[in-house]
């Protein structure tokens, strides 16, 4: 009887980003057990766990509400593959409600008074209805945001490798705990977020073109290397069957936008690599706000015509520092030398 038992119904909620009268809360609703991922796993673990990392079965047009501490609610309508969007203005300040850390405390649950509910109820899909989330607000003392690639700029990845195969590979044959992150990434991250008085808290905003289902595997990968804590922004990964409209912007320069946007008296430090197109999106978000880009800096990957690309692209740019670095290091004395960190 056990082949025949049916997943239950859950909601994955993703860290995302918000302000102090405006909520951004993401997530999806599945029909699929927790996933649970931990350290030195075997490589058949790994394997299943990647399996069902995708193999999932989205729950389309569920009713979803959003409780706050206060107890007030919100409610939203998932999309045809289960992703539901809280895009709204509040008339309370929810700075009010965040913790030390800046983080907006909440939980999501499916609609009680719905008939899909019921049904699901029924058939014991829904042993618990209560799902828990955050959402950053920076506090009053950040000095100024960061906004990050993580493929090949803070983990190695191999975008650049021959038909992607070792992204492939990464993907699916290794641990978030046997991923390699770059030299210094992480130590020059923590910097960034202290800033320049030692305990800014500074927002840090991580950036992937990898599918939301990757969501849990790259928040492990942050944690386990000690990377500072923030919202995680991916994408839905279109198939050839997938009707979704598409975008009129590539995904990482509309999610730069949106933040950007979303804090307009804040100012950011982008990084990337050499190795996509992060350099493009980053030099047309600095020509459209000159006055809120600190700094450029990009990794050089191990692809030379990409490399002299760059070098010529940042060489030409003069709306604000743009830097090609092959270590942490360098970035951090440049970082150090224009006052943003101790």
């Amino acid at each position: 009887m056990a082949l025949f038992k049916r997943d239950p119904w859950i909601l994955d909620v993703y860290r995302t980003y918000s302000g102090k009268h405006h909520l951004y809360i993401r997530g999806r609703a599945l029909e699929d057990q927790p996933l649970k991922h931990f350290e030195q796993q075997t490589l058949y673990q790994t394997i299943r766990n990647t399996w069902r990392t995708f193999a999932t079965d989205e729950i389309r047009n569920a009713l979803v509400v959003l409780t706050l501490k206060n107890g007030k609610k919100f409610e939203t309508k998932a999309d045809h593959e289960g992703y539901f969007l809280f895009d709204i203005p509040v008339d309370q300040d929810l700075v009010k409600q965040t913790d030390d850390e800046g983080y907006l405390p909440f939980h999501v649950g499916f609609d009680e008074d719905n008939s899909a509910f019921a049904k699901a109820k029924k058939q014991k899909r829904i042993s618990l209805n209560k799902f828990p989330g955050e959402s950053l607000i920076p506090p009053d003392t950040a000095e100024y945001g960061v906004i990050s690639d993580i493929d090949d700029t803070i983990m190695h990845t191999g975008v650049t490798s021959f038909l992607k195969l070792r992204v492939a590979f990464n993907t699916f044959f290794k641990n978030y705990d046997r991923r390699l992150p770059l030299k210094g990434a992480a130590s020059f991250y923590q910097l960034l977020h202290r800033g320049k008085s030692g305990a800014a808290q500074n927002p840090m905003f991580y950036l992937s073109n990898s599918p939301w289902n990757l969501y849990k595997y790259l928040e492990k990968f942050l944690d386990f290397h000690g990377f500072p804590k923030g919202p995680i922004l991916l994408r839905d990964f279109p198939t050839p069957w997938d009707r979704t409209p598409k975008l009129k912007k590539p995904h990482k320069e509309k999610q730069l936008l949106n933040i950007i946007k979303h804090y307009p008296e804040m100012k950011f430090i982008l990084i990337g690599d050499s190795g996509e197109h992060d350099a493009d999106y980053y030099m047309a978000v600095a020509e459209q706000y000159p006055d809120r880009i600190l700094a450029i800096y990009l990794r050089s990957v191990k692809h030379k015509k990409k490399v002299l690309r760059i070098k010529s692209l940042a060489d030409g740019f003069t709306i604000c520092p743009m830097l090609l670095v092959n270590e942490s290091k360098f970035a951090v004395d440049h970082a150090r030398e224009n006052g943003w960190i101790i």
